[in-house]
């Protein structure tokens, strides 16, 4: 009986450390992230990373990123992943991608984190305003966030 309810227990423990990972989507495709923030009216956040290589590109995720507090947060922008592995294959046209917006926001080092606001232009073209940038911060998931929050909430 014993054995049964740990197990059930631990059934449940996983099911829901699944469901919650799950709720926190990002995006490799800028294009779909910003069609999907403009129709939502959503800030677009920008996550440089080398996924299989950059130790505090890991920090950042497992002590920000994978938490309950970012999930909530994460709510209210689009997420996008721009990587820049080393060992692990990547789609052309993704590299290519990040490659053009490594460049354009000047990203020098990993992690970096642009925070920034789509608007359509009269021509068609979309322009990312940047609200602000930040990287890893130490103290956690709440250290980071308040960060994040007074970039997206700093006042032009």
């Amino acid at each position: 009986m014993k054995n049964i309810l740990y197990t059930l227990i631990l059934t449940l423990f996983i099911s829901a450390i699944g469901m919650s990972q799950e709720r926190v989507k990002w995006h490799t495709d800028l294009n779909q992230a910003l069609e999907i923030a403009f129709n939502e009216d959503k800030n677009v956040l920008l996550f440089f990373t080398g996924s299989d290589w950059c130790g505090w590109c890991k920090r950042l995720q497992s002590e920000v990123f994978k938490t309950p507090d970012f999930e909530e947060w994460s709510q209210k922008v689009v997420l996008v992943e721009l990587d820049f592995p080393k060992r692990t294959p990547q789609d052309q046209s993704i590299r290519a991608q990040n490659t053009q917006l490594q460049g354009m926001f000047q990203v020098r080092g990993y992690p970096t984190v642009h925070i920034v606001s789509p608007e359509k232009m009269e021509n068609g073209r979309t322009n990312l305003k940047s609200l602000g940038k930040t990287g890893y911060v130490r103290g956690g998931a709440s250290a980071w966030l308040n960060v994040a929050n007074n970039i997206v909430n700093k006042v032009p």
